[in-house]
């Protein structure tokens, strides 16, 4: 599914990535924790194809990251979803709409899309807007709208940069019982996030540290203080 060899990315002579080696199979679900500024959201773009591999070795769903062309984007991006900080959902567009786009880039007739996306919309609480245009919707309704446009494919692998960031505690946990229920179905998930209350209640789950860059560490959550170091070995070694 995914396996990185000392992965690593420069601009100029920093390294805001730099030696990251683990593997993940189909079904795992990682949670990337670490300050503001540690790399996870570099790791994540490398991984979606965002940004070149400077250094070191990508394979993603099949595909191999380093030099990739531009044309086998697209077809990494059938497999891959990933729901961005910020958003980047059309403002102009309703609800319905911007989840809709990617269904239809499949070709999936009309009465699918339209079925699928009030499925997912109803999971996300986010039914009743759905013929709402995304510029009047809160920052928290519109990390919905992301997340619904980002599942609603059911990836192999969906990648998601603090996706609980303009979400109260309710609506965070809830939004951690939809890819949880798609993780269920065997989409692979890495979550990317400082909060550390998102990760108590995850059994099963692995976590991967980072600091400055660099792996600082990795377990299961909820793994006692002492197992760490076997975790942390024991995801090197995949890789």
């Amino acid at each position: 599914m995914l396996k990185l060899n000392r992965l690593s990315y420069n601009f100029g002579s920093n390294w805001a990535l730099k030696d990251i080696s683990f593997s993940l199979e189909k079904g795992d679900y990682l949670y990337v924790t670490g300050p503001s500024g540690a790399g996870k959201t570099t790791l994540l773009r490398l991984i979606f194809g965002l940004l070149p591999v400077t250094r070191g070795k990508a394979e993603v769903c099949g595909f191999t990251m380093n030099g990739i062309h531009r044309s086998a984007l697209p077809l990494l991006r059938r497999q891959v979803s990933f729901v961005f900080q910020d958003f980047k959902i059309l403002p102009h567009r309703t609800v319905a709409e911007n989840v809709a786009l990617a269904l239809q880039a499949r070709l999936m007739p009309e009465q699918q899309v339209r079925k699928r996306v009030r499925a997912v919309l109803r999971g996300l609480d986010m039914e009743r807007k759905a013929d709402t245009r995304c510029e009047v919707l809160s920052g928290g309704e519109q990390q919905r709208v992301a997340v619904a446009r980002a599942v609603v494919t059911n990836p192999q692998l969906l990648l998601a940069d603090e996706p609980s960031g303009n979400l109260d505690p309710e609506l965070s946990l809830r939004l951690m019982d939809v890819f949880r229920h798609f993780n269920s179905f065997g989409t692979t998930v890495i979550l990317a996030t400082h909060s550390r209350e998102l990760l108590s209640s995850h059994k099963g789950a692995k976590m991967l540290q980072l600091e400055n860059g660099q792996m600082a560490g990795a377990s299961a959550v909820n793994a006692p203080p002492d197992a760490e170091a076997t975790q942390y070995a024991a995801l090197r070694r995949q890789s």
